[in-house]
């Protein structure tokens, strides 16, 4: 069982990393340009918010795409505990108290991409690849000396 868990790792990493981005940039889309319900929008230049929700919709999107994953997440993961300890935790000490759950989850979230990477359906892992037999065939054709 462990074996097959094994081998789809990749792919639920994959589908975990676009679906957290997607909700990501949509938290971010919904900040910038009011859509998806959101009512109002942040002014342009104000800090922090809308910084933050910049760093929402570039970073999700990065994120969704699988481009930069690691770094992107790893933004995204700071942004988020900026967010929790700075605008949250002074209301009160835990997540379920002062509206800070998402602010949590969503750092933590990121901050495991910064570890396993983008997964399987990645743009990151087309240029691992294309890195990877660039150097298998120089290697190939390397002459060896005796």
């Amino acid at each position: 069982m462990s074996v097959r868990l094994n081998k789809a790792q990749p792919y639920a990493i994959g589908l975990f990393r676009i679906v957290v981005g997607l909700l990501y940039a949509c938290h971010g889309a919904r900040s910038l340009f009011g859509v998806l319900g959101g009512e109002q929008t942040v002014a342009v230049g104000t800090w922090p918010g809308w910084y933050a929700a910049v760093i929402e919709l570039v970073g999700g999107s990065l994120i969704v795409l699988g481009l930069g994953t690691r770094g992107a997440a790893f933004i995204a993961s700071g942004a988020m505990a900026y967010a929790y300890f700075n605008v949250h935790q002074p209301n009160a000490l835990m997540p379920i108290q002062n509206q800070g759950e998402l602010a949590a989850a969503f750092c933590w979230a990121f901050f495991l991409l910064v570890f396993t990477g983008s997964g399987a359906f990645g743009v990151d892992r087309l240029f691992t690849r294309r890195s990877s037999d660039a150097t298998r065939t120089s290697r190939d054709q390397t002459p060896i000396a005796a």
